[in-house]
């Protein structure tokens, strides 16, 4: 069971995820675009049916959240919330629009990590890495909701 725990825990660091950049506080949502038509359907949360990477991570949540820090919740809570929402951009038509619209979803996800990071991180290297983090990927972010403003149907 800890060697899965290893794993997911890796896949879900290694795929880490409206403007301007949303707080810790607000629930994470993509553009109305990035919905569009041509792609997976999704239910009423958003996700796509069958729970996909998202439902393991709630079951995850759910048994493990006894045994995990603060700033292990945090960051399972953001993952999880970012998660679905990359999948659903990706799932796009248009590939420029799936770029963007994944990508908006992974560069939150990545805000919101190194967020805790600040919050609860000590090493003075690394939390001037996460603050660097969230200036240039919340920039991102504008940048790539500015184009699929202007771009997609």
């Amino acid at each position: 069971m800890n060697t899965l725990k290893t794993v997911l825990a890796a896949a879900i660091a290694a795929a880490s995820f409206t403007v301007p950049a949303l707080s810790q506080d607000q629930q994470f949502k993509l553009p109305e675009q990035c919905a569009a038509a041509g792609g997976m359907h999704h239910g009423a949360h958003g996700g796509a049916h069958g729970g996909g990477m998202g439902g393991g991570m709630g079951a995850m949540m759910d048994m493990d959240a006894q045994s995990m820090t603060e700033f292990q919740r945090e960051n399972m809570e953001k993952m999880q919330a970012t998660m679905p929402a990359m999948m659903q951009g990706m799932m796009n038509a248009d590939p420029d629009v799936a770029f963007a619209c994944a990508m908006i979803a992974h560069h939150q996800g990545a805000i919101d990590m190194a967020r805790v990071e600040l919050e609860y991180g000590k090493d003075e290297q690394l939390r001037a890495l996460a603050q660097k983090i969230v200036d240039a990927q919340v920039k991102e972010i504008d940048e790539m909701t500015k184009w699929i403003d202007a771009h997609a149907k």
